[in-house]
């Protein structure tokens, strides 16, 4: 107390709770009130699973003190309740304020996102992450199965490295998570400690050696193979010397290599394919997604980029393209089948013929196995989780066909970029659930009303949305804009017993008629339209022509 006396605490910049590699302690202070009569309990969770030491310290008005301790370094049993995260009760008296202190120190990166809940919105936000956990994890078991029983029958070492990086990769956010503390070390705080660098080192190990089998880098690109035989090298020796290392140097040094691993891989990629390895090409695509996740996992634990939904599960949407991967292998593995084929046919057609029936129900095994793969991740890529509408990705795709077909006919076509306004009080006044529930409601709201103009509608990101009107002029689109604000303006979101108004800001671009406009500088001034929106007071409609600048 006598630190905040003082004044020597100081507002969360941008209420960013990641200060990466940090040596000593942080304090962090909070007032609290509680107004609920019914919940005089409530619980803290520290939503980093890796602090070391974390102290709570909650000074009631009358000068008593309730202090709990917690973290990694003490063993699982210490903790409230069993969860994978650290957590504390806290006892609120209505209506009494209660200054809460906490002391977090750490040797791992400093990341203190703490949160505040009642036993009930604990139960149900607790019961959803750990299905979304679930669900992932039971994703990765799958792929690990399947891909075991290929390299079983096919003895491909590709598959052998993609499996050892899938497990390593796997118990890398297992430990992350907190799931590894919980369920193989919860008694072992050393464990739990030395097994995120270890782990770390050995799914980049197996992540490398994949990339040299399948980029054929010990023919085709000789000193990129030694260079990553050395980095193989590295990490072999770094996680065989991170069991003796202090973790404060083992895990910096260990999360910072992670760059250079992958910005590697993808250098290999691209100098194999200038070489004229056409499948460089579809696993550079493949692994673009995991490797930025990746990037972004170890970014955070720097302190580099805040933590929010996108950086902290990067990892977990990154890896989603290896389904992409799974495809790849299947065509290679079926081009090299089929050349085996062709091999047997032509050098004893009757005496093998049974063979070549096996092997060519095999090959269409494989090709439908492919083209199911391929469906699947083209179904998955379309539509946005939360929203049900189009992704970015697929309205960039069927604008360039309008974009054609507009030129073609010689028809006017229009874009909207929605944003809706101050969405980010909306969370911080009503929590992300609700923001979700408004997302939807404004997606559905949007959708309905454009429905009878043949609209192509998607997500953008965020709260922001982009239209595509085939057949409207620039005058046309802005009665359909007018139409929709006033939709959106007059009917407030209702999620539960809460009614949250809401309001819409809309850029409006029509594109020229002789097709000199394409798809980015179309986003771009729709963008700059919806930017002169928000700067006039929000709720409005600007537009731009496909000329000039021009604002109204």
């Amino acid at each position: 107390m006598a630190m905040l006396h003082a004044g020597r605490f100081a507002s969360l910049a941008d209420g960013n709770t990641a200060f990466g590699f940090q040596p000593g302690a942080y304090w962090f202070h909070a007032r609290i009130i509680n107004r609920n009569p019914r919940e005089p309990r409530w619980l803290l969770v520290q939503k980093y699973a890796l602090s070391d030491h974390i102290e709570v310290h909650a000074v009631h008005a009358d000068g008593r003190v309730e202090s709990h301790v917690g973290g990694d370094a003490l063993p699982f049993d210490a903790r409230s309740i069993r969860y994978r995260l650290p957590n504390f009760w806290v006892r609120l008296p209505v209506g009494e304020p209660v200054d809460l202190m906490v002391r977090v120190s750490s040797q791992s990166s400093m990341q203190v996102p703490l949160w505040l809940y009642t036993p009930a919105a604990f139960a149900e936000v607790s019961r959803d992450a750990q299905f979304g956990i679930g669900l992932y994890y039971g994703i990765l078991l799958a792929l690990f199965f399947y891909n075991l029983v290929l390299w079983l029958r096919l003895r491909d070492p590709s598959y052998f490295w993609y499996l050892l990086h899938l497990s390593a990769f796997g118990l890398v956010l297992f430990t992350l998570n907190g799931l590894g503390f919980e369920y193989l070390w919860s008694n072992s705080p050393w464990l739990a400690d030395k097994s995120v660098p270890v782990l770390i080192c050995l799914a980049q190990v197996g992540m490398q050696q994949f990339a040299r089998s399948f980029l054929e880098l010990q023919q085709r690109w000789r000193f990129g193979d030694r260079v990553a035989l050395a980095m193989i090298g590295f990490f072999i020796v770094l996680g065989i010397a991170a069991l003796w290392l202090p973790y404060r140097i083992s895990t910096p040094i260990a999360s910072a290599s992670v760059f250079v691993s992958i910005g590697w891989i993808a250098v290999e990629a691209v100098m194999v394919m200038l070489r004229g390895y056409k499948p460089a090409q579809i696993f550079l695509l493949a692994w673009a997604m995991l490797l930025l996740g990746t990037g972004m996992f170890a970014a955070i634990a720097f302190g580099l980029l805040p933590k929010n939904f996108i950086t902290e599960y990067g990892v977990q949407i990154g890896s989603a393209s290896e389904m992409l991967l799974l495809s790849i292998a299947l065509g290679y593995r079926y081009a090299a089948l089929r050349s085996e084929n062709e091999q047997i046919v032509r050098v004893a057609k009757l005496e093998l013929e049974q063979t070549v029936e096996r092997r060519t129900a095999e090959l269409r095994n494989a090709l439908s196995q492919l083209g199911d793969a391929h469906v699947r991740l083209r179904e998955s890529s379309q539509r946005d989780s939360l929203t049900g509408l189009h992704t970015r990705a697929h309205f960039i795709e069927r604008f360039e066909q309008l974009m054609v077909q507009s030129h073609n006919q010689n028809q006017p076509l229009s874009m909207l970029m929605i944003d809706l306004d101050h969405f980010k009080q909306i969370n911080d006044h009503h929590g992300h659930l609700v923001g979700d529930d408004c997302l939807r409601w404004a997606a559905h709201t949007i959708g309905q009303t454009l429905r009878a103009h043949g609209a192509l509608l998607a997500r953008f990101g965020g709260e922001e949305f982009v239209v595509g009107l085939p057949g409207l002029d620039r005058q046309a689109a802005i009665l359909v804009a007018e139409d929709l604000r006033q939709h959106l303006h007059d009917t407030p979101c209702v999620s539960g017993d809460t009614q949250i108004p809401l309001s819409a800001s809309i850029g409006v671009h029509q594109l020229a008629l002789d097709g000199s406009t394409n798809v980015s500088m179309a986003l771009q001034r729709a963008d700059e339209a919806l930017y002169q929106a928000k700067a006039d007071g929000r709720d409005c409609i600007r537009w731009q022509s496909s000329q000039s600048t021009a604002t109204r």
